[in-house]
């Protein structure tokens, strides 16, 4: 089967979409539980990934009663694993995510797809059924590779779109990203209530269903005289990165994104553990919360950037989406009681317009030619943050201050730390719209 016309092109373009749906449905759908199951699997676990001081300080606390030490030796302990484990992860995808594109533009997309898609699919009851946290930290790792696998959907998706139809269907696949990530982890919130393992299967079954639809459906989109060799210099995550350069205004922004992403992707990963500890909340209260965070991000997605940056333009939009998630961020820390977050939510929400607002930004200032390369750049950054965030925010941050070693018991460090990344990135802002007025090429 090759390059699709009609109908062909437009079920092959339906095809992907729910690959890429299914694919981050599977990836939501196992976010209110993991951390819950790495708790459960280092329980019985007397030893940790940092040194054991950081961790034994929390069970030789003269405060509180065995049980509340043993709680809190736990979640400290649950929080190195999924930090290392979340991390690893994301060290994949940044890793594979180029070897994926350069294996497709040699083989074509289909049986990359269809690899990945059945690799997903043994890889999530490897998860399921893992007896150990070492058992776990393997599926992550090959959920990792596998999930590589958005590059090649881009890819296919590029391959049969025309020059009318790319910018909408691009734009189906942010709205399967954003339905995605709505309703995954309130599924799985639900789920992970009849067992923290169901959530895993459940992903299993989706993946395999669409693996074996594919099979039966799915047309190849690259031609083959239109396929290239295999290269090493093609498959590598941080070529890209050194394009930036190239554009001084743009490079200033990205300090401002790689600050915002990394605070965001702090948060995503040391949530469930945080509302765990400090709220006690389970699986499905963190399923209804990110479902809640989703459904507002659609909102502000669909409905707000747009009249918001014609009102106040790209770069007002900017500083005040960032100043509005830093003082959320703020709001996380400080909130006492589970009933605040819902409210400290729906308010940070409107963050969402920044993000945006500084892609359109640095579109202006990139040559036609370069958008790709640019954007491939900042995907890459984004990855960097995703290995960085877990590591900061779950392994150290969190792990350590809810444990003696710190000068005090400070469970919203991680939120004080984001707020301050955000804080620096409004100051970066400032200072790249000054040095680079509206009327100025940079």
């Amino acid at each position: 089967m090759t390059h699709p016309p009609g109908k062909e092109r437009k079920a092959a373009i339906a095809f992907i979409l729910v690959t890429l749906f299914i694919d981050i449905l599977g990836i939501g759908i196992i976010v209110p539980v993991l951390p819950e199951l790495v708790k459960q699997l280092v329980e019985a676990d007397s030893t940790g990934l940092l040194p054991a001081g950081v961790v034994d300080a929390v069970a030789s606390s003269a405060e509180g009663s065995s049980e509340d030490l043993s709680a809190s030796q736990n979640f400290a302990r649950a929080g190195q694993y999924v930090g290392v484990i979340s991390a690893t992860y994301a060290l994949m995808q940044f890793l594979f995510a180029p070897i994926m594109g350069a294996l497709s533009d040699r083989f074509g997309r289909r049986p990359v797809i269809l690899v990945s898609l059945f690799g997903l699919g043994i890889d999530f009851l490897i998860q399921g059924f893992a007896p150990s946290i070492w058992w776990l930290f393997l599926g992550r790792v090959l959920a990792g590779i596998m999930g590589a696998n958005f590059t090649t959907a881009n890819a296919y998706i590029a391959d049969v779109s025309t020059d009318e139809t790319r910018a909408r269907n691009f734009g189906f696949v942010g709205m399967m990203f954003g339905l995605g990530f709505t309703i995954g982890p309130a599924l799985g919130g639900f789920l992970g209530g009849y067992g923290l393992r169901l959530p895993f299967f459940v992903a299993a079954a989706l993946a395999l269903v669409n693996w074996l639809y594919g099979y039966f459906v799915l047309p190849e989109s690259l031609p083959v005289e239109k396929r290239s060799a295999f290269n090493l210099r093609n498959a590598n995550p941080f070529g890209t990165l050194r394009r930036i350069r190239m554009y001084p205004m743009v490079a200033g922004l990205a300090a401002v994104f790689a600050c915002k992403s990394l605070a965001q992707r702090g948060l995503e990963n040391v949530w469930v553990l945080y509302t765990g500890f400090r709220y006690e909340w389970d699986a499905s209260m963190n399923g209804y919360a990110l479902g809640l965070v989703g459904i507002m991000a659609v909102i502000v997605q669909g409905g707000l950037v747009r009249p918001t940056v014609r009102r106040l333009g790209e770069r007002r939009t900017v500083l005040i989406g960032t100043f509005v998630g830093a003082f959320a961020f703020l709001g996380y820390g400080l909130a006492s009681q589970g009933w605040m977050i819902p409210g400290i939510i729906v308010f940070g929400a409107f963050a969402g317009v920044s993000g945006p607002a500084i892609q359109s930004l640095v579109t202006s200032r990139v040559d036609e030619t370069e958008q790709g390369k640019i954007q491939g750049a900042l995907t890459s950054l984004t990855s960097l943050t995703n290995i960085i965030a877990p590591i900061l925010f779950n392994t150290f941050l969190f792990s350590y201050f809810i444990s003696d070693e710190a000068p005090m018991r400070v469970p919203g460090a991680p939120f004080f730390v984001g707020f301050v990344l955000l804080l620096l990135s409004i100051v970066i802002a400032v200072r790249v719209f000054r040095k680079f007025p509206e009327n100025e090429a940079g």
